[in-house]
């Protein structure tokens, strides 16, 4: 019987032993590896008896690759990752000077991986900023390959500059560049393909989770044709392809315009009561304010690459801080998936033994849970708030409660352990 992971029409077929690549990461990536790695084998020893296993194979990128063969992302890395389907991987350094401008999105791009997948909720016990941190329970899907992370820059004094300009000034007849002869030029892509398959995911996974609404992040108001695109496009797929699971606020509206605004909540109201998932969007800064005044109002957000990379750091401080912040990139129709570490690699602390694994062992709980192995993560999130409630944590986190009580990162490997 194989040990590789596959996919069969759009459904994983998941091996009782299946193979599942590493890359332990840079800084304190190899500690809070090693820490993840023990906490997966025991809770899956826990759940399953013997009769499920991870057989976990190192692969190379960054800075240890680096070191060893002169590449920060080998292609028998990359094949790795194409060949089973599924990995997981530490924070990574980003090289400095020419070359991959980023590992991360590197992988993201080669694979195709075009949700960034970010749940956020708070754990009992842990600090947070705001009054309410119950009230925060979203998950972000981030689009991963267009918008910046596709963008196409030109340095300010360059040949390439001064050519862009003189076409969109000669050709374009654009006339807003108020400094020209010192501006850099950025441009930035969004389709109708990319955003509709992001969206379509966001949609699909709040049916499957009987989630209450969808939101739809953009700055539309100033770039109507690319964030404004996203927005009508995300409305349009919804009420193409969802037309019974769901109501818009566009229909709101229209019902609104031509009916009044009685018969438009009437018809919001008895979409709620039936259950449908209510599809809405909001302007990218009203949203960051929304979410410390009424975070109970959102649920899956749908948004793209320079908006989510804000929405999910403002997110996670709000549940106590990146360092329990999970994370994952996805192809849904592939079946690709890279989970991950979402903080960096920390080289201060690195080899100190404080460094906090959480980060890694909740994306691997969301890879168990993409295998379908949900009893691994339940283990693995009930003893991380048994902790978590007794004040006992890395210094990070531990610092900043009440009852905070130091754990080296060896020491709380053992107490998540002891608690499965």
């Amino acid at each position: 019987m194989s040990n590789k992971i596959t996919i069969v029409n759009g459904k994983l077929n998941v091996p009782s032993n299946p193979i599942i690549p590493f890359i332990e990461g840079d800084g304190v990536g190899p500690e809070i590896w090693q820490s993840a790695k023990a906490i997966f084998d025991h809770a899956v020893e826990k759940a399953y008896q013997g009769s499920r296993k991870v057989e976990w194979k190192e692969v190379l990128a960054g800075e240890k690759s680096f070191n060893i063969n002169s590449s920060w992302l080998p292609d028998e890395t990359m094949n790795a990752f194409k060949d089973y389907l599924i990995g997981i991987k530490g924070p990574l350094t980003t090289p400095v000077g020419g070359g991959i401008r980023s590992l991360n999105v590197a992988l993201r791009q080669e694979l195709d991986l075009y949700v960034c997948l970010r749940p956020v909720r708070w754990f009992k016990g842990v600090e947070s900023p705001i009054k309410a941190p119950e009230k925060v329970n979203m998950t972000i899907f981030r689009e991963n390959t267009e918008d910046i992370y596709a963008g196409i820059e030109w340095q300010q004094g360059t040949p390439e500059a001064k050519k862009f300009y003189q076409f969109i000034a000669q050709e374009m007849g654009v006339k807003k560049v108020r400094f020209p002869e010192t501006s850099s030029f950025g441009v930035k892509p969004v389709s109708i393909e990319g955003s509709e398959r992001l969206i379509r995911a966001a949609i699909e996974y709040a049916i499957v989770h009987r989630l209450p609404s969808v939101t739809l992040v953009h700055k539309g108001n100033i770039m109507k044709f690319t964030e404004g695109g996203f927005k009508q496009w995300g409305y349009e797929l919804a009420e193409r392809e969802f037309a019974s699971n769901v109501f818009t606020m566009q229909q709101f509206d229209k019902l609104k315009k031509e009916q009044g605004v009685l018969v438009a909540k009437e018809a919001l109201n008895s979409a709620k009561a039936a259950g449908k998932i209510i599809i809405k969007d909001v302007i990218c800064d009203a949203f960051l304010q929304n979410t410390l005044l009424k975070p109970e109002e959102y649920s899956v957000i749908a948004t793209l690459n320079l908006n989510g990379d804000y929405v999910s750091d403002q997110l996670a401080a709000m549940v106590g801080g990146i360092g329990i912040a999970p994370g994952a990139n996805i192809n849904y129709l592939t079946g690709h998936a890279i989970f991950e570490a979402t903080h960096g690699t920390a080289p201060d602390i690195a080899g100190q033994d404080m460094a906090n694994p959480s980060s890694l062992l909740l994306s691997g709980v969301m890879m168990f849970d993409y295998l379908g192995w949900f009893e691994v993560g339940k283990l693995i999130t009930d003893a991380l708030e048994t902790l978590f409630q007794k004040g006992e944590a890395t210094v990070d986190l531990a610092r900043f409660m009440s009852n905070g009580h130091e754990l080296k990162t060896s020491q709380f490997t053992q107490a998540i352990i002891s608690h499965l």
